[in-house]
């Protein structure tokens, strides 16, 4: 993950569902006046064929209810 939206995803502002799409909260435009990111949202994200290279469903399910701000 690009350096920049690592932060993003870190601070809550961009998510990654567990069908594996990139969801950017609206709350980075209003808040913060920022509409860069919002071009990726709804996009699939690569995922590598190795299960043990792919991000497990279960942590983005739970990134998504307790970091991500959502709308």
């Amino acid at each position: 993950m690009r350096a920049d939206l690592h932060r993003l995803f870190d601070r809550g502002f961009v998510t990654v569902t567990p069908n594996y799409c990139f969801e950017v909260s609206k709350r980075l435009r209003f808040d913060f006046e920022n509409e860069i990111y919002f071009s990726l949202h709804g996009k699939k994200v690569y995922v590598p064929d190795s299960a043990i290279k792919a991000p497990a469903s279960a942590n983005l399910k739970w990134h998504n209810e307790n970091i991500y701000v959502g709308d």
